[in-house]
């Protein structure tokens, strides 16, 4: 099974959602025999990048491709210090490209690599946004019709960004640019949206809210309780990583479902919130925790507390990326839901294989390994952009910066 060594690692940046995207394509001695994986840290892809051509790349031309457990412990070890965001996006674009090329060989998809199906379409659900609650619905009704029934809502977006566009919202003199939020206005306004929707839309529709760590323990205590009789299907990101002891407390005031984990970068942050149940979903992003190795033991080690999966499914993740985690829905027991921002028409003339939307689940092709591939030269149409970063300069009313 050694006989087929890793030639080449190469990595390409295309936006053709406006979004730069990081693919990493590695190619082995064996001609035609290739594998994509997606290593998408959209607001550092550079960092990503360097960390693959000038470290990683060198240490894995001719190592045999089928090694992928031993390939990942010596690309996360090889730099000694470990688990960040930067270099597990580029351990991951690696690790989904072996696993691409795994399929390949078999010529099974990953589902079927992993132990088979246990679900044939899998449900996803969509953003709900708006600036006032009458747009919400009207996005809510819009998914409705198109077959979705799990929905998360927002208004304003993370924690309500009003800007000082609300009278009572006040900033002092000379208060610098950011994304400025206000807690109690963001908590007021949800109440509010919530309790609109349940009253217009009903209850024929599974409804989730994302905090996006922008309350302090004792507003998040609140907050839950404050929502409990909308019966949410889960309340996401409550507090940041650094509270994580918290959730203790919250999950003793609260019978809302709790989702957690956007953030997560290391087996650590997620332990302790598995093994005492103080969670219901578990929310990381794939790429972000090192690719499909980590995520399938990851899986695996939640199903034991009966905690479901909830993989991150944003706008900064490849149609790629979305596949892999796709497969991992398929196959594991203690699916949840997953997360789904569609594909541009742009995505998928770059990413031909793209996973396709019917009454609200998705469906993987049936193609061998992760079943999206990439157009090289079409992708060239839509090269790196300059994105706006300023939503993630939040701010409290008075200007003191906090992390979005």
């Amino acid at each position: 099974m050694n006989d087929i060594q890793i030639r080449d690692v190469k990595v390409f940046v295309t936006a053709p959602r406006k979004i730069n995207l990081v693919v990493v394509k590695i190619e082995t001695s064996e001609p035609e025999l290739y594998g994509y994986g997606c290593a998408t840290f959209t607001w550092r892809h550079k960092a990503v990048v360097t960390a693959i051509t000038e470290y990683l790349a060198p240490m894995l031309k001719g190592k045999p491709a089928d090694d992928i457990e031993g390939l990942w412990q010596m690309m996360m070890g090889s730099s000694y210090w470990r688990n960040g965001p930067v270099l597990n996006n580029a351990i991951s674009g690696v690790d989904e490209a072996l696993w691409d090329i795994k399929g390949k060989r078999a010529r099974l998809p990953l589902y079927s690599l992993f132990g088979g199906k246990c679900r044939e379409g899998i449900a996803v659900y969509r953003h709900a946004d708006g600036s006032s609650v009458e747009e919400v619905e009207e996005s809510i009704q819009c998914y409705m019709e198109k077959g979705y029934r799990y929905i998360r809502c927002h208004m304003g977006t993370y924690g309500g960004n009003f800007n000082g566009k609300c009278q009572t919202f006040a900033k002092p003199d000379q208060a610098p640019d950011g994304a400025y939020f206000h807690p109690r206005l963001y908590m007021e306004s949800v109440y509010r949206l919530f309790d609109r929707v349940r009253q217009d839309i009903g209850w024929d529709v599974e409804l989730m809210h994302d905090v996006h760590e922008r309350l302090s323990p004792a507003q998040v205590l609140e907050f839950a309780k404050t929502l409990e009789p909308y019966k949410l299907f889960f309340l996401e990101d409550c507090l940041p990583p650094e509270h994580m002891e918290f959730f203790k407390t919250l999950r003793n005031h609260t019978v809302i479902p709790l989702a957690m984990g956007e953030l997560f970068t290391n087996p650590l942050e997620w332990k302790p919130l598995v093994q005492n149940q103080w969670i219901d979903f578990i929310r990381v992003h794939l790429s972000d925790i090192g690719g499909l190795t980590p995520a399938r033991k990851l899986a695996h080690f939640c199903e034991m507390y009966h905690v479901k999966t909830a993989w991150h499914g944003p706008n900064d993740l490849s149609p790629i990326g979305m596949a892999a985690q796709m497969h991992l829905d398929l196959n594991s027991h203690n699916f949840g839901i997953q997360e789904f921002s569609g594909f541009s028409e742009e995505e998928q003339e770059v990413f031909p294989g793209c996973p396709v939307i019917r009454n609200g689940y998705a469906y993987v092709n049936h193609a061998p390994g992760i079943g999206v591939g990439f157009n090289e030269e079409k992708a060239k149409a839509y090269p790196p952009v300059e994105m706006d970063h300023s939503w993630l300069f939040s701010r409290l009313p008075d200007g003191t910066p906090v992390r979005p």
